[in-house]
């Protein structure tokens, strides 16, 4: 509210910056509104927490406008109506009798029409363009939520920092830092390395993992790790299924050409990642499956492989999987800019907070 109270408003921004787990709904949003200038920023999850620092709106699904206002968000425009769809391969349904399967969850279904009631704003007015001054006066630091965050605050309370609504089992979306002139986000940490190399935030906690899928997708980008903070470690590996008579990732190689496998699955929620992996290792031919979890169930059915985390073992185990590659070990880090274009007063939060967080 304030920002962009109606969906008019928009148009004012010399760049609208969007914000969406849905990016390719939120392209198709900025092109029927005839957005000028737009940028979308993907993200994996509490994309309001974005605005306005880091996005000017956001595709958001929500269970209702009040839901969205008690967020301190303003509802612009509502796309469609979403519920639990059934969604089914074309072929397997021309080819196999699904009768038993389809039939009750049809019976019991309120809509056929794929797509029913998906809305898109028209072009909206042309008007002076201007960008909304925000803030840079203090320095922005985002942290993790999820997994992460257990080890990142154990970080900062060595550091001898605290950020008030931020800690074991209490997550606010703006902290207090306690810190002069420093701003605190909790965004999800796969998102943070391009927020850094926006410019949008000025440091980040996150994981090498995440920085390294960054790069691997942005080979040039700016985004670059500044501390290993020696936390949350654990190994990312090429796994398969235990079935197969090989051990390391050259005998996996070569008893897959040898049966004349055509082309390599290879599922990952690291997709760039896995790409890069697949390349350096001269597979001949692959297809990587982006996945957004419980990934230990596609191999041996719908992938050939993994990239996977693994503490222990001890859950690939459990699902007849194992590691016959290591690609690196990951841990929590303090990533940024790789040349900061700081003011004197966040430069000295800047080169305060790299001190602080220094493992001893």
């Amino acid at each position: 509210p304030g920002h962009c109270d109606r969906l008019e408003d928009l148009s004012r921004l010399g760049l609208v910056r969007i914000a969406s787990e849905y990016a390719n709904i939120a392209e198709a949003f900025a092109r029927s509104a005839r957005l000028a200038r737009y940028r979308v920023q993907p993200v994996g999850g509490a994309a309001e927490a974005y605005p306005p620092e880091d996005a000017d709106c956001v595709i958001v699904a929500a269970a209702g406008g009040n839901q969205l206002r008690e967020a301190g968000a303003q509802p612009l425009f509502k796309l469609f109506d979403s519920s639990a769809w059934l969604v089914a391969n074309a072929t397997a349904l021309k080819t196999k009798n699904l009768s038993s399967v389809t039939g009750p969850l049809k019976s019991s279904a309120t809509s056929t029409a794929a797509g029913n009631g998906f809305r898109l704003p028209g072009p909206l007015p042309r008007n002076a363009a201007e960008r909304m001054p925000m803030s840079r006066d203090t320095l922005r630091l985002a942290v993790p939520d999820g997994h992460q965050q257990r080890h990142v605050v154990e970080a900062l309370r060595a550091a001898d920092l605290a950020f008030d609504g931020y800690g074991d089992g209490q997550t606010i979306r703006r902290p207090r830092s306690g810190v002069d002139r420093l701003d605190v986000k909790v965004i999800r940490p796969h998102d943070m390395p391009a927020l850094v190399a926006t410019g949008e935030v000025d440091l980040a906690i996150t994981g090498r993992d995440c920085l390294l899928e960054h790069r691997y997708a942005f080979p040039s980008s700016p985004a670059t790790e500044l501390l290993d903070l020696q936390r949350g470690q654990y190994n990312l590996s090429a796994v398969v299924s235990e079935d197969l008579p090989a051990t390391t990732i050259d005998e996996v190689l070569e008893l897959w050409r040898g049966e004349g496998k055509p082309i390599l699955r290879v599922a990952a929620e690291f997709p760039a990642t896995a790409d890069h992996y697949a390349r350096s290792r001269h597979f001949w031919r692959y297809h990587v499956i982006p996945i957004a979890g419980a990934s230990e169930g596609f191999v041996p059915e719908d992938a050939d492989m993994l990239i996977e985390g693994t503490e222990t073992g001890k859950t690939i185990a459990e699902n007849r999987l194992k590691a016959i590659d290591l690609l690196y070990r990951s841990t929590t880090c303090l990533i940024g800019h790789r040349a900061p274009n700081l003011s004197e007063k966040r430069r000295r939060v800047y080169d305060h907070l790299l001190s602080a967080l220094q493992p001893s």
